[in-house]
């Protein structure tokens, strides 16, 4: 009897010591990981202290995994790669969904192609929706140069910030029902959604005088023709007018005219319903382009053209917005080939 109690005080003992080892030696330096996160900025200096007197103990680069050990106001704690652990701003990280949805989206994009060229207007917000509720992806300095792949007019959210996606620009809107349009764009190798007026388009030099007179929203390279050993791109250039519920509502191709030296409206459509984007693709041996249109009835088709020369051919509609077909002959063709 004397050896079991004896036996039981020493357990006792041994599990107050492991509780202890637990508590004080093992759980600080095994702290939970409350999140992963990724780092936003192209650089990220590291801290020591939240203190006012602190020290950079080193520095992260934009992707960077890190884990979340602790949060305090605007800061977090966090395990770095090499296993040290330091302090960095909240508002520098994302999370792991936004992470992965950011990547998602750079991979979308890369299927699409570049509906027109640009940079930031001013420092402005990343988002991987459309919409200034949208996750954040990171910040885009001004003058920073991006593509654009895409476009989408939503209703802005009531009650949101007078203008919380852009540092330096003002929100004279005093509407909570508002439409603003946002631009699928890419820079380097982040993607996501910018509000569209903070963004400025970089219509190319040789075609802008033409565009002087109109709200041109994208341009695409057809082909290019020889002119002297110089090879001199041809465009099909789409435009606006004053509506937002469509991408454009009008097209122009621009061909070279070698022996007076300069572009010449070769082609015009307009009243149309468009919508990006706007895809360069053969047509047999000749370039053409294809059309994602929508009709007054709500029907979505593409509209089919070919270049032959300087001349454009409309060939015809197929229905749907995915189908890489191209439009059935029609039977008039038929019988004049006969």
């Amino acid at each position: 009897m004397k050896n079991l109690k004896v036996l039981l005080i020493v357990l006792l003992l041994a599990g107050c010591g492991g509780a202890a080892y637990y508590y004080l030696v093992y759980r600080p330096a095994h702290p939970k990981v409350l999140e992963v996160a990724y780092v936003m900025p192209a650089t990220l200096p590291v801290i020591d202290s939240r203190a006012e007197i602190h020290s950079v103990i080193g520095h992260l680069k934009r992707g960077d995994r890190v884990e979340i050990l602790f949060q305090s106001r605007d800061w977090d704690e966090v395990r770095l790669p090499d296993g040290s652990k330091g302090w960095i701003e909240e508002r520098d990280l994302m999370g792991s969904q936004a992470y992965e949805g950011g990547r998602k989206l750079l991979k979308e994009v890369e299927n699409i192609p570049v509906q027109a060229v640009g940079h930031t207007a001013f420092e402005v917000n990343l988002r991987l929706a459309p919409s200034r509720e949208g996750q954040l992806l990171g910040r885009f300095h001004r003058n920073e140069k991006l593509q654009v792949f895409g476009r989408r007019v939503v209703l802005r959210a009531k009650g949101s910030a007078a203008d919380s996606e852009g540092a330096g620009t003002a929100d004279n809107s005093n509407s909570s029902s508002d439409l603003e349009a946002w631009y699928l764009v890419r820079s380097d190798a982040r993607a996501g959604w910018l509000l569209g007026r903070l963004v400025n388009l970089d219509i190319p030099q040789d075609i802008s005088g033409y565009a002087q007179n109109s709200n041109v929203v994208a341009w695409l390279v057809l082909n290019s023709v020889d002119d002297n050993g110089h090879q001199v791109p041809q465009y099909v250039v789409a435009d606006r007018e004053d509506v937002k519920d469509c991408d454009f509502t009008r097209i122009r191709v621009f061909t070279w005219w070698p022996a007076e030296q300069h572009y010449s409206t070769s082609y015009v459509q307009s009243r149309l319903r468009g919508y990006f984007p706007i895809r360069a693709a053969r047509v047999g041996d000749s370039p053409g382009f294809r059309l994602r249109l929508e009709d007054a009835k709500g029907r979505r088709y593409q509209r089919v053209y070919k270049l032959v020369d300087t001349i454009v051919r409309p060939l015809g509609s197929v229905d749907g917005w995915e189908s890489d077909a191209l439009p059935a002959a029609r039977e008039g063709r038929r019988s004049r080939r006969r």
